[in-house]
Parts: structure tokens; sequence; C-alpha cells
């Protein structure tokens, strides 16, 4: 049995997870933010013990917890760099949870490299030498796999791929950037790209005018992708655009790392079929092809929230 815990500004989210990679009991409780540190180990202490009750363990029953977390990480000494969503700076989460929970070994890992190890492990990157998994959020979230291993870079930071630039002096980013992907490609770009187009075409008549009730204010990830099976050239506009988009960055990945598997994972992959078929067109023409060699597999993510709890379980592993 493991345990792994999925440190998040909303929630703390911990499973107990089988040999099997499947997770057999949970506790999930509200985040409490801003807090001191110690109320932070607490509140992960707590949501452990809960989980480990509902399934009729112990500590002993575990060989390790794991935690992934958000912000920047340093895995190797168990610290939360910075994590301001969390008010979390230079938190030495895995030393502090250790001792709380009478010496058992902690491992901390960045959230997005915890989900990443966990398609790896069990879900779409299965079966992977070298993966890629980007999550499309609020942001644009990124894990990578060489050989086997999480790869972090020389500072614990690497998997940032949001934060490459597709458009030179574009769109600002909250990372002080501009023209990132994650401006463009992420749930919140394609918001922002869907309510430009809009503006550009101010007729409520349209059907995109009608799903959002005339109001920009309305529009979600959702609206270009109904607009466009509406048969609305505005949603097949906005579509369109966000697959180039995606599809730039993807193929400046795959080209960078040239891994077995790409998964990519997030609400907006609901869209199945609509979204891979000319996304996977779009990689044919902009990805450095080998003649005759193995090309990168696109697919989607299959473990959905539990990826970070998965991954994060078996950190040990990594």
């Amino acid at each position: 049995m493991y345990l792994g815990i999925d440190l998040g500004g909303t929630n703390i989210a911990v499973g107990v997870v089988n040999d099997n990679y499947q997770i057999i009991a949970r506790a999930k409780n509200h985040t409490k933010v801003p807090c001191p540190e110690e109320e932070m180990t607490e509140q992960l202490a707590t949501a452990t013990l809960q989980a480990l009750q509902t399934a009729n363990l112990t500590l002993d029953d575990v060989p390790w917890i794991g935690v992934g977390s958000p912000g920047s990480i340093d895995s190797k000494h168990g610290i939360v760099g910075f994590a301001g969503n969390l008010g979390l700076r230079s938190y030495t989460l895995a030393d502090q949870l250790s001792k709380r929970l009478n010496g058992k070994k902690v491992f901390l890992e960045n959230d997005a490299n915890a989900a990443a190890f966990g398609e790896y492990q069990a879900g779409a990157l299965k079966g992977a030498n070298d993966a890629l998994a980007i999550t499309l959020g609020t942001g644009i979230g990124g894990g990578v796999i060489i050989n086997g291993k999480i790869y972090s870079g020389c500072n614990g930071a690497a998997g940032e791929l949001g934060h490459i630039v597709i458009q030179m002096d574009g769109r600002p980013c909250s990372c002080g950037r501009r023209g990132c992907w994650e401006a463009y490609a992420s749930a919140t770009g394609l918001v922002k790209t869907t309510q430009e187009i809009m503006e550009a075409n101010p007729d409520k008549n349209a059907p995109i005018w009608e799903i959002a009730k005339g109001d920009l204010a309305n529009v979600d990830g959702r609206t270009a992708f109904d607009a466009m099976r509406a048969g609305d050239p505005l949603g097949q506009q906005a579509v369109d655009r966000f697959i180039h988009d995606l599809g730039t960055g993807i193929a400046n990945c795959i080209n960078t790392f040239q891994p077995d598997i790409l998964c990519i994972g997030g609400g907006i992959c609901n869209e199945k079929e609509n979204l891979l078929r000319p996304l996977r067109a779009f990689l044919k023409h902009e990805v450095f092809l080998v003649p005759n060699g193995k090309q990168t597999e696109l697919r989607t993510a299959s473990l959905g929230n539990d990826a970070g709890i998965i991954g994060a379980a078996l950190l040990g592993n990594s």
C-alpha cells in the first residue's frame, strides 16, 4: 500500500493506493490558507491519518508518504521554495511532516511532475521510456519523464512548458513574460481567444453570442466548441485558432524531447476527437519528422484528478 497527497490551493486530497495503483480510500479537506507552517503541516497530517483510518490501515502499513505541491520545489531536500497560492516560502514540508508522522519518510515533488509520474506509472504514459504530460487548465502544467525518471533540472523548476513563448511580444502572462504558450492554449487562453473573436464580430444573433447569452462574461472553455457544433463560423474560427496555438506549443515540445508518448489532460480534453483529430493533422506538418523513424504518439490523459495522488504515492519509486 502507498499513500499520496495532492496539496492544492483549494483542497488537500489524499489517497491510499494499492499495489495495482488503484485508490482504495480517500480523504479530502478544504485547504486553510494562508496559515503558519505548523498549521499547514497539521492539515496534511490530519488528512493523511483520515485516509489511513478509512482504509483500516496505520502508518506502519505504508512505506512512505508522497506529496505533490504547486510552486517551486526542491525535491532533493523536500522544500517548497515558493508557492504563491498557498502563501508558502522556504517551507521544509518533508522534514516537518515526517516529524509529525512518527518519522515516516516523506517525498515531495511539484504537483505537475507528480501527475505526470502518475500517468507514467498507471495511465496514458504507461509503457513509455520518455514521456511528456501536458495539463490544460487555468495555466498549462507540464511534466517531463526521461528514462523513466522525473526530470527536474538543476533547480527543480524544469517542466514549466507553459512558459514557452509562441508569440513574441504577445499577450501578457502571469510569469511576467509576453506571448507564453499558456496565455493562448490554456483554458483561460481559449476563453480569451473566443472573446476576442466575438468582440470583433458583435452580431448578437450569431450562435456563439446566443450560447454566451449575449455577454462575454459567460464565455467558457466550451463556448467555441459548442458554437462550432452549431455550425457557427465564429465558433469554428475560435477552435481553429486554439488548435493552432495548442499545436504550436506541442510541436515545440515534441521537437525538443521526441518522447515516446505525449498526453494532454484537463477539461478541454472532454472534446476528445473534436480536439485530437485536427490537432494530429496540425502536428503532422509541424513536428520534425525522422524518415522511417518512430514518431511521438499523442494521447489524452486517463487518470483525471487522480493522477496527482497516484503519482505522489509512488514517488519513492521514482
